[in-house]
């Protein structure tokens, strides 16, 4: 083997390969003998190599500089057979397998940054979160501008600003980086990474292990749950206020604290009067041909709570019906007016609502109406994580005073409320607590150690 003026890269790799372990560091002399050349030639090519990161170096002493192969993902996932190496760092040839089967079996997907910038590797997930084949990632390095990164508000990711830069700047992990890429097919792709640094013992950077998961899904929830907008509106119908005029001659206010549906498609509408007896709503309310019965719940001079049993539609259930609620009924001294005030979806037509709920009372008007912004985050976070059954047996619990000292109503009157037994509904009950505590605790980073 010999050369003149220059030394084929692949020659000095072959090298390194030649020994039990890749990464042992060889002298320039050492690799210059080992190729049959000059050292100028060959300390030319060593240093072109160390500037891609496909080599590393260090002096010792004044005159003598070693270099060695950065160990990498594909030397672990492809390991030569054991007759060729020495397990230096793995326990045995076993782990290197058990390494190669996890980088491939993982979940997240997986890309291994060399400190040149240069994608080393990437596993089968990563192919399909990236759209790309894995060649075609490996060919790349994580700050061409192909990848397409930006922010939250549309600014593309600066290469100074992305992780892997700051892990080769600070040689600390970053966590938590969230942003969207435009895929090859023109679609968007939410992507949250955690990336962190393998140094070797002399703390150099050998590589980046960025993990990365589609946060497409969440973040879509997250717009929704934190930017929903309703439409606050205010009606107005003689035939659903009368009785309550007629029994209340200074102002009052009816708030409608919650609909719960029941299994055999009646409901529960759990009520707070202020400023009208409770034997007045009780009365209305008995003569209500929708309603089945009135359980009083808490009472005093001013306030009274009531469960109102229903089974035909009311404009409270119509409300919920159309993805909105019912606030209040309320009169005021003002001009002495009634008016039902509810939230409906921004994007639902008035009209269509309208529509729906003069079917349960024709005269309904419309007296006011605007857009509102009315987050309701952790309310819905909880209604997700819940089950039908666990959200009912909460709500019937909460709004039923269940949790109140003393209690004002039973477990045995709420699981007769679900026609099931008290053991079932303490289960459906224990679950629906269990699974808030969770979203309260756990989820916040504040959870059990």
């Amino acid at each position: 083997m010999g050369c003149s003026d220059h030394v084929d890269r692949q020659e000095v790799f072959r090298v390194f390969d030649t020994l039990s372990d890749p990464t042992e560091p060889l002298t320039t002399e050492e690799v210059a003998t080992a190729v049959g050349c000059g050292l100028p030639v060959v300390q030319s090519t060593l240093n072109s190599l160390g500037n891609q990161g496909q080599l590393k170096s260090k002096s010792i002493g004044d005159n003598t500089q070693v270099w060695w192969r950065p160990p990498s993902v594909e030397d672990l996932a492809h390991p030569r057979p054991e007759s060729d190496r020495t397990d230096r760092l793995a326990g045995g040839p076993g782990e290197y397998t058990l390494i190669k089967q996890i980088l491939e079996a993982s979940p997240v997907s997986i890309v291994v940054v060399e400190p040149s910038g240069k994608i080393e590797f990437a596993n089968e997930r990563a192919e399909e979160m990236l759209g790309l084949e894995r060649s075609e990632i490996t060919s790349r390095t994580y700050k061409q501008p192909e990848w397409n990164i930006y922010y939250d508000d549309g600014m593309p990711v600066p290469v100074e600003e992305h992780p892997v830069t700051r892990i080769l700047q600070t040689k600390q992990a970053v966590y938590g980086f969230e942003h969207w890429i435009e895929l090859p097919d023109g679609t968007e792709r939410w992507l949250s990474s955690n990336s962190a640094p393998v140094c070797n013992a002399s703390e150099d950077v050998e590589y980046i292990v960025v993990g990365i998961e589609d946060a497409t899904a969440l973040k879509n929830r997250e717009d929704k749950l934190t930017s929903e907008e309703t439409r606050l509106v205010e009606l107005s119908s003689a035939q659903l206020f009368e009785p309550f005029v007629a029994a209340a001659d200074s102002e009052f206010q009816i708030d409608i604290d919650e609909v719960v549906r029941l299994p055999d498609g009646t409901a529960l509408e759990y009520l707070t009067a202020t400023g009208i007896p409770t034997k007045t709503v009780s009365d209305v309310f008995a003569e209500d041909s929708t309603v089945l019965d009135t359980k009083l719940l808490q009472s005093t001079d001013e306030v009274c709570r009531l469960e109102v049993h229903v089974e035909d539609l009311t404009v409270p259930l119509v409300f919920e019906d159309l993805g909105g609620q019912v606030i209040s009924l309320s009169k005021t001294q003002r001009d002495g007016s009634v008016v039902l005030t509810g939230r409906l979806p921004g994007n639902l037509d008035l009209r269509t609502a309208l529509g729906e709920i003069r079917y349960v009372y024709s005269d309904i008007e419309v007296v006011s109406h605007e857009l509102d912004y009315s987050p309701r985050l952790l309310y819905n976070i909880v209604k997700d994580v819940l089950t039908e059954k666990q959200l009912t047996a909460v709500q019937i619990a909460y709004y039923g005073g269940y949790f109140e000292t003393p209690r004002e109503s039973s477990g045995d009157e709420l699981a007769d409320r679900l026609g099931i037994t008290r053991q079932t509904y303490n289960r459906h009950l224990r679950k629906a607590e269990q699974a808030i505590f969770e979203q309260l605790f756990e989820a916040s980073g504040k959870g059990r150690h």
